[in-house]
């Protein structure tokens, strides 16, 4: 299993995402799932891939060399010499397509379902920043202000964090602090995700990012940020007053509920 999270924002776009694809009490196998597509002042892309991983690194290679037609009969699109990320996306959807044309058959025989979830997000000099998240199909949704940021992988672990906290205006580091505080959480209740983890950081407009971090258990700030994270749920729960039946002081005690609310079911011993 696997854990990705990619936030676009006004000031840029953050991605990180862990290296776990197998887990078990004697085995545990690490591989990068994120692949960075740069061409200084121009062009800036970031791919994030979780399910069956001979699939994803399949989709990876490919996407260097894969186009789609242009439209109006000119040279074949690609990743290189588009002009918008939309048509970026459509070109890592056919090679979504074509590795779903070359194993689908074959991977279904075996019992095995054609499983990839992406994330793809970026930069083409000459529009604003776009992402992505794309299905095995090949189609894909695009992030809004609405939805500033996408998931792929064992997801609701950290979603919380991020309904909560994620808004377009933040600033870069905030959100990078928000998408590792995302992953802590993922990681304390799912063995299934691990390090090291890999964080990339654009800032709008500069179609390079000198912000690619592998991260580990030893980082200083990812060891702070777990140890510090943890302690202050504590507090903050310690912190909320327990429910009360009844509240003498005029506070607000739970409710007890009356024979007219909904009934509970109950069982009573003869």
């Amino acid at each position: 299993m696997t854990y990705c999270v990619a936030i676009k924002l006004d000031a840029g776009l953050v991605f990180l995402s862990d290296s776990r694809t197998n887990a078990g009490v004697d085995h545990i196998s690490t591989f990068r799932k994120v692949t960075v597509y740069e061409r200084t002042g121009d062009r800036f892309m970031v791919l994030q891939s979780a399910g069956n991983l001979s699939i994803s690194q399949s989709v990876r290679e490919l996407l260097p060399v894969e186009h789609v037609k242009d439209a109006e009969g000119g040279d074949p699109i690609t990743i290189w010499n588009c002009r918008t990320m939309f048509d970026a996306a459509r070109v890592l959807g056919q090679a979504v397509r074509r590795v779903h044309d070359r194993d689908a058959d074959a991977l279904r025989a075996a019992g095995v379902e054609f499983n990839a979830a992406l994330l793809f997000g970026g930069q083409i000099r000459g529009e604003d920043m776009r992402l992505f998240q794309v299905y095995s199909a090949g189609n894909f949704i695009e992030a809004t202000a609405d939805t500033p940021y996408f998931q792929v992988g064992e997801a609701k672990y950290g979603k919380p964090v991020l309904d909560r906290v994620v808004r377009p205006d933040m600033p870069l580091a905030e959100a990078s602090k928000c998408a590792l505080v995302s992953m802590d959480s993922t990681m304390k209740s799912n063995l299934s995700v691990g390090p090291p983890l890999d964080l990339v950081v654009y800032e709008v407009d500069t179609f390079h990012s000198d912000k690619l971090v592998s991260i580990d258990m030893a980082n200083p700030y990812f060891r702070m940020l777990h140890s510090v994270w943890g302690q202050k749920l504590r507090e903050v729960f310690d912190a909320l007053p327990d429910p009360a039946w009844d509240d003498p002081q005029g506070g607000t005690p739970l409710k007890v509920q009356h024979p007219h609310d909904r009934p509970m079911d109950k069982v009573t011993a003869a």
